[in-house]
């Protein structure tokens, strides 16, 4: 089953902070085990320790989840997000029984023992921590799941039911085929070609990011590799290898447009 995902590290970094941000209120005003015992001195000394090994564990594992992203074929499920949030509760855990053991125990006989940390504050702590996590990592992902519809273009057919909305760095080339148009174009990481009932000349009109290189072709300068020249004729060179001819025509225009987007 999918799941909202938003591939962005800037939003990652602000639940990163966030998160730090709620451990030291809980530890705080909650003041599990010991904490009762601190002074505020000891409290603003040892529980920012705590909120900083939390936000920094959640960063940590972002690499891990940037490889279930790509291994997944940059989609994101459920079992995805069970996995990297299932980690990420056992290393932190893992980190902050450390960091009471070595730093904030270092000199006291009789620390607790890990079953009772387990059971006095780390599973009542992961039970508030992980909500607010996964609502927003879900809130997150759904906002870049809209901007990335909001931005997607749409190549309308003249049936009722023809048409297709894609990214704009999606699409590679358009074909001009008798009274229809064929459409090239990325769909999970996968090149795809639909058959559209519509003419080129309207395509050209109404999407100027396009480049039209000859009376049947228009092509994204996005997806240029390099330039070929074969039996006189020249060609550009797009991803996929798909390989697109250009009109002495549209000759000068294709390369000082290339130019702009490649130097």
């Amino acid at each position: 089953m999918k799941h909202p995902f938003d591939p962005l590290i800037k939003h990652h970094l602000l639940i990163g902070l966030l998160l730090a941000v709620w451990i030291f209120v809980f530890l705080y005003f909650t003041e599990p085990l010991d904490v009762n015992e601190f002074n505020d001195n000891d409290k603003l000394v040892y529980l920012p320790g705590y909120a900083i090994l939390g936000g920094f564990c959640y960063l940590l594992f972002l690499p891990i989840q940037s490889f279930l992203f790509n291994k997944s074929q940059k989609k994101w499920t459920v079992i995805n997000e069970i996995i990297f949030l299932a980690i990420f509760s056992i290393i932190t855990i893992t980190i902050a029984r450390s960091y009471y053991l070595y730093i904030i125990m270092i000199d006291e006989p009789n620390p607790y023992t890990l079953g009772y940390m387990l059971k006095s504050i780390f599973l009542p702590a992961i039970t508030t921590i992980l909500p607010i996590i996964i609502i927003a990592r879900f809130a997150f992902g759904k906002y870049h799941e809209k901007h990335l519809e909001d931005q997607k273009i749409e190549i309308k057919g003249k049936g009722n039911y023809e048409g297709l909305r894609l990214q704009l760095n999606d699409l590679i080339s358009i074909q001009s085929s008798d009274n229809y148009i064929e459409v090239f174009y990325m769909c999970d990481n996968s090149l795809k070609k639909t058959l559209i009932r519509n003419k080129l000349s309207v395509i050209d009109k109404e999407f100027s990011e396009l480049l039209r290189a000859h009376r049947s072709y228009l092509f994204n300068p996005y997806h240029f590799q390099q330039w070929k020249t074969e039996n006189g004729k020249l060609f550009v060179v797009l991803n996929h290898a798909i390989e697109v001819p250009i009109s002495k025509t549209y000759q000068s225009a294709i390369k000082a447009a290339i130019n702009s987007t490649t130097n």
